[in-house]
């Protein structure tokens, strides 16, 4: 598995993939993305990232049937494989650590 850190777009990108389930692809992670972080991301980017995370080992990919709806191609279905669920939870871990650390005081909660 090659470059093993993870990005806050690789991170956001897992995380939407995971929240999706089951309807992971690239339009659906493009507005899941956009909804909850009010961040706007071309469809080559969320490309470009998933390509990227299932070369690291962190998502599986998968064509479902083609639909007239859109003019007869496969979506690219996307999921989170055990590499990738362990990554996230890690990066969950880590935050939260971090988090915990700051002085009560450094907030205004002193």
């Amino acid at each position: 598995m090659k470059g093993e850190n993870l990005g806050e777009l690789e991170e956001l990108i897992l995380l939407s993939v995971g929240i999706l389930y089951d309807d992971a692809y690239g339009i659906a992670i493009q507005k899941e993305i956009k909804e909850r972080c009010a961040r706007s991301l071309t469809i080559s980017t969320v490309h470009a990232v998933t390509s990227r995370l299932e070369e690291k080992g962190y998502l599986s990919a998968r064509y479902d049937g083609a639909v007239p709806e859109r003019g007869g191609r496969r979506k690219r279905l996307f999921r989170l494989t055990a590499a990738g669920q362990v990554a996230i939870a890690e990066k969950k871990s880590q935050r939260e650590a971090m988090y915990s650390a700051i002085p009560k005081i450094a907030l205004g909660n002193g």
